[in-house]
């Protein structure tokens, strides 16, 4: 007898009439936002008293204790009068969006949204926060680094895809067509360059390489200190999501109907890739690797969730097939709760205890198997 989805033992959800653009977790680790298609964000308090706990058995599987009261509700905020476009948490608390309206707005834990900046006639294409302080928005060909009492203007070759700071904290990376263009507060701009349409970017976690994901269904990757090229390619959609691996030893990606891990340790080291998880007719649409685990959450375009490790194919299923592709994905600072959001207006997260997991290391297996 099969086991239900993690998700009717150790969840909550809600469904709006609105899209799930991006989420974030607040810098505390309590509290997630979900950017709607319709200018509003939802935020949720993910501590939920009295609600489904685990325990470990004397037999070392686990048992699940029910909830025994209801999660906090979703809080919606309006934030902007069309679509919100950007999100990323931020340093001082709460969120700040970017929208369709021009607008950049910064959303506390609680109160009222401020407006920080209005672009009139242009969209918030990208933001980006670092711990540091720093707050950046991109607009067009246009990035505006702003930091408390004083701020930068950033002009840029093409209008800017997706940005993101480096673990320096201090290193902002922004990618467009062309490569990807480097700043850095008081030094000289760098452009990394790769023919073709960069979509999305990766850190890796010790800051020595950057990875973009791009248009023509391949990843493009630098060594930051002398940009040094790698070329990833074999895939037979478009790589748009990518997350490292804590200890920065591989790469996961999307791109194909299956979970792509490229090795880092170092880059390289194999001429090919690994995928894991279970074989699928439908492309997977978003990942995201545990923040402590060698642990691999997977959403697709059909709405399906779940979990997985690098070089295995076995899985745990979080969320069953239906409903609107998965558009969003993130763990909490803390590694114990997954959040994610749909196409069709779907959004929640779960509790994954450590206890739920054996304490496996797992990395990458060198294989001539391509992405495709």
């Amino acid at each position: 007898m099969s086991s239900p989805p993690l998700m009717d033992l150790l969840g909550t959800h809600w469904t709006l009439e609105a899209p799930v653009v991006a989420l974030a977790w607040d810098v505390d680790g309590d509290t997630v936002a979900f950017a709607l298609g319709d200018g509003q964000l939802a935020l949720v308090k993910a501590r939920w008293l009295r609600g489904p706990h685990l325990a470990r058995r004397s037999d070392g599987g686990v048992a699940v204790t029910p909830a025994a009261a209801p999660p906090p509700q979703p809080q919606r905020v309006a934030c902007h009068e069309g679509a919100c476009l950007s999100l990323a948490a931020d340093a001082a608390g709460g969120f700040v969006s970017g929208g369709d309206d021009g607008r950049v707005v910064h959303v506390p834990r609680s109160g009222a949204p401020t407006i920080l900046s209005h672009v009139r006639g242009a969209w918030i294409t990208a933001v980006a926060c670092s711990p540091s302080g720093w707050r950046a928005h991109a607009s067009g060909k246009r990035v505006y680094c702003v930091a408390r009492d004083h701020g930068e203007a950033i002009d840029l070759p093409a209008p800017v895809t997706a940005m993101g700071f480096g673990p320096d904290k201090h290193s902002l990376a922004m990618a467009h067509s062309g490569g990807v263009t480097l700043w850095q507060e008081g030094a000289k701009l760098r452009t990394l360059v790769w023919p073709g349409y960069h979509r999305a970017l990766a850190w890796s976690p010790d800051g020595r390489y950057l990875v973009t994901g791009m248009q023509e269904n391949a990843l493009h990757g630098w060594r930051v200190a002398d940009a040094g090229d790698m070329e990833m390619g074999g895939y037979p959609g478009q790589p748009l999501s990518l997350s490292f691996a804590a200890e920065g030893r591989y790469l996961v990606t999307s791109g194909s109907t299956r979970p792509v891990c490229w090795g880092f340790d170092p880059p390289g080291a194999a001429e090919q890739p690994r995928e894991c998880a279970m074989a699928s007719k439908t492309p997977v649409s978003c990942v995201s690797c545990h923040p402590q685990q060698s642990l691999i959450a997977a959403g697709y375009h059909n709405g399906a969730l779940l979990l997985c490790q690098p070089g295995r194919d076995e899985v745990l299923f979080i969320k069953g097939a239906g409903g609107g592709a998965v558009n969003a994905m993130a763990w909490s600072s803390d590694g114990n709760r997954l959040a994610f959001g749909t196409q069709d207006g779907m959004f929640g997260w779960l509790l994954l205890p450590e206890a739920l997991f054996r304490s496996r290391q797992t990395t990458p297996h060198h294989t001539k198997e391509t992405a495709s």
